[in-house]
């Protein structure tokens, strides 16, 4: 960990304070008519959530915190176990699936995921952008309703039931945002 004054705090930083990992979400410098310069920071927990807001002064010193990033593949779930194997070392790790949350639908087996991790610890976890899944289940196109965009609901193999476009069958794949779970295209 690197020492940075109060001032050198901007949104983004990484610091470890009252025994926590925060992300600086909004600072103000502050430059009163009396007394010193201080830096105001609204500060947001990285692994509860909660939110502070917390003066600095220049000349205090926080410890700026950098997290590995290192790349994963998906290899199974067992119950509410995820299992991610590093990509360099082969070394297997276990994470609850409440912990991913909603993005856990949208894990495959083999994809490539990117943990940040403290100090071995994961912290957070990015999915690629989009990921190719199988309609196991299309609703029938309803006929005449042609004069606005018409889309029909889909059943996904993952269990996901989202909308797309009339001409996709059952048995198609398609391409999935893992950000909103809407439909981008088929695969090609």
């Amino acid at each position: 960990m690197a020492k940075i004054t109060g001032n050198e705090i901007s949104p983004g930083t990484l610091i470890e304070f009252d025994g926590g990992l925060w992300v600086a979400v909004k600072t103000a410098k502050v430059k009163p008519g009396k007394g010193g310069a201080y830096n105001q920071v609204e500060l947001k927990h990285i692994i509860n959530g909660t939110k502070l807001n917390q003066r600095f002064r220049s000349d205090e010193a926080v410890d700026e915190v950098y997290l590995d990033k290192k790349d994963f593949n998906f290899l199974f779930a067992t119950d509410d176990m995820l299992t991610f194997m590093d990509v360099e070392t082969y070394d297997q790790i276990e994470l609850q699936s409440e912990w991913i949350g909603d993005q856990a639908q949208f894990l495959v087996d083999g994809m490539k995921v990117m943990l940040q991790l403290y100090e071995g610890k994961p912290i957070s976890i990015k999915l690629p952008p989009s990921v190719i899944l199988e309609v196991t289940e299309a609703d029938p196109v309803l006929k005449g309703g042609t004069a606005a965009p018409s889309y029909k609901g889909a059943k996904l193999e993952n269990g996901m039931t989202i909308q797309v476009p009339p001409f996709i069958d059952a048995g198609t794949k398609i391409v999935v945002s893992t950000e909103d779970g809407s439909y981008l295209r088929r695969a090609e």
